[in-house]
């Protein structure tokens, strides 16, 4: 049996830049070799983004007037993945596969009253070996100021408030997807906490070592003709194809799931280096102007220019130690 997935992680507007470049595939390499280039032109959007995430983010909060404070380090986005295991696709075919992601587009603009309006892409991946729906939204609330009146404002806090509110979405997600005619299982969701690399490795090794030691004995053949004999033999074999079924649909998860996040985390460090440059750049050009500065003091004022930065350090370390 198959799972719903659904997976939420939080951006702040600076990440904005790099989950875009990952989703709408403009990057020029890619670590994840589970990427096929080739296949590029069968992903597709149920929601076209026409700019990139942060240009769309602020035309969004301009036109629809979004309230809330947006500070460097508020979490301004949510990007969900959506998606089941490759085989559940390949049952039920491209057609039915379309209707699975279009249908959890409505489940997510309806959901806590969200809004089409404030998703800002919906790219399904098909250049991977399994079929997925990166899915970013502003989590906007609808609620009232001092005065009364009905606005719209960005609060991710509130917009995930309580701490069930990660099990609430997935309960909801899969009881839609079942009602839209979907045969699938409710995912796990006692494990719903970020795993440590190592951990992860630890419990797909786990998970791979039981999946050999459950086929040791599953393909003994049985020499009799007793028909009672065969028939419960063979409900066995069904319950270990079930068992091993599981089994490999949850190491797939994992395995899915520590790929994404290791690219996601290439992504970032990408991002810290481009920022880390600029920076460099940025104090290169500070001290320059520093030292024009006293320059231009010191013959402005007949003074050596030695001593005038002997002056400023002075002055520097005095206001320090007085802070401290």
């Amino acid at each position: 049996m198959s799972y719903a997935i659904i997976r939420n992680t939080n951006y702040k507007i600076k990440n904005l830049s790099g989950i875009y470049r990952h989703i709408e595939r403009k990057n020029t390499n890619y670590s994840n070799k589970d990427i096929n280039k080739n296949n590029f032109t069968k992903n597709y959007s149920i929601k076209t983004c026409n700019t990139t995430y942060q240009k769309a983010f602020k035309i969004l909060k301009e036109k629809y007037n979004l309230k809330g404070q947006i500070k460097s380090v508020s979490n301004i986005a949510c990007e969900f993945i959506i998606t089941s295991d490759k085989d559940f696709f390949d049952s039920i075919g491209e057609k039915e596969t379309k209707r699975y992601f279009q249908t959890a587009y409505k489940f997510v603009a309806n959901y806590k009253n969200l809004r089409e309006q404030y998703i800002l892409s919906a790219k399904v991946h098909n250049d991977e070996s399994t079929p997925h729906m990166h899915l970013v939204f502003v989590p906007v609330v609808h609620t009232k100021d001092k005065y009364g009146n009905e606005v719209d404002k960005i609060a991710c806090s509130e917009y995930w408030k309580g701490k069930n509110s990660y099990k609430r979405l997935q309960d909801n997600f899969y009881s839609y997807m079942i009602k839209s005619g979907f045969d699938l299982e409710r995912g796990n969701t006692t494990d719903n906490k970020h795993i440590q690399t190592e951990k992860l490795k630890q419990i797909t090794n786990y998970e791979v070592q039981e999946m050999f030691k459950s086929n040791e004995h599953l393909e003994k053949e049985k020499t009799t003709d007793d028909i009672e004999v065969m028939q419960k033999d063979y409900k066995r074999v069904i319950s270990k194809y079930n068992t091993l079924a599981k089994r490999y649909t949850k190491v797939k998860h994992i395995v899915d799931d520590t790929i994404y996040r290791a690219e996601k985390i290439q992504v970032e460090n990408y991002n810290l280096k481009r920022e880390n440059k600029t920076l460099k750049t940025e104090v290169i050009k500070l001290k320059d102007y520093i030292d024009k500065t006293l320059e231009y003091v010191s013959l402005l004022f007949d003074f050596s220019k030695e001593r005038l930065k002997r002056l400023v350090n002075s002055f520097i370390d005095k206001s320090n130690h007085e802070k401290l």
